[in-house]
């Protein structure tokens, strides 16, 4: 794993997993309780459904905890006219003149339908600590890469994203 993630995704995590134990886990536990007490196990599919949905949220809760214990913490600082973590940029693409923005986020937390980005990406990697009016290369293999512009930078918080469901 050893992911790199910021203290406000720890603490998202940690937010999850506390909800996971103390409020998801009575509740599916009460629900397998009632299955069984139904009779037959064998063609209950309420009491197959509760347990899956246990399983389910266990695991989860193993997934988030072994993601923080192998994170490694980063910081989503950065100057105030430099790209950084957790910034919306605006970037122009050279070769048609159109404008695309969006978020650098870590990798937990990417939505690139939402334009939520992974710094690791070949943009994210691109437009990280540059500033605005510089023209960066983009390397999407070794054959490809296009140019951008960046137009905008703008200092936004992590509050919005929700960790991603894997």
């Amino acid at each position: 794993m050893f992911d790199q993630l910021t203290r406000g995704d720890i603490q998202k995590m940690q937010d999850e997993i506390d909800h996971r134990k103390l409020v998801l886990r009575p509740q599916i536990l009460e629900a397998l309780k009632e299955a069984k007490a139904q009779g037959d196990l064998s063609e209950n599919f309420e009491y197959y459904a509760a347990k899956r949905e246990r399983n389910q949220n266990d695991s989860r809760i193993r997934y988030l905890e072994r993601m923080i214990k192998t994170a490694t913490v980063i910081e989503d600082t950065s100057a105030k006219d430099e790209v950084g973590l957790n910034n919306t940029v605006t970037v122009r693409f050279e070769d048609d003149g159109s404008e695309e923005t969006f978020k650098l986020v870590t990798s937990v937390r990417v939505n690139t339908l939402n334009g939520v980005i992974n710094k690791d990406s070949p943009l994210g990697v691109a437009v990280m600590g540059k500033k605005i009016g510089e023209r960066v290369e983009v390397h999407v293999n070794e054959h490809v890469s296009y140019f951008v512009t960046i137009t905008k930078i703008e200092k936004t918080t992590d509050e919005s994203e929700e960790i991603r469901k894997f």
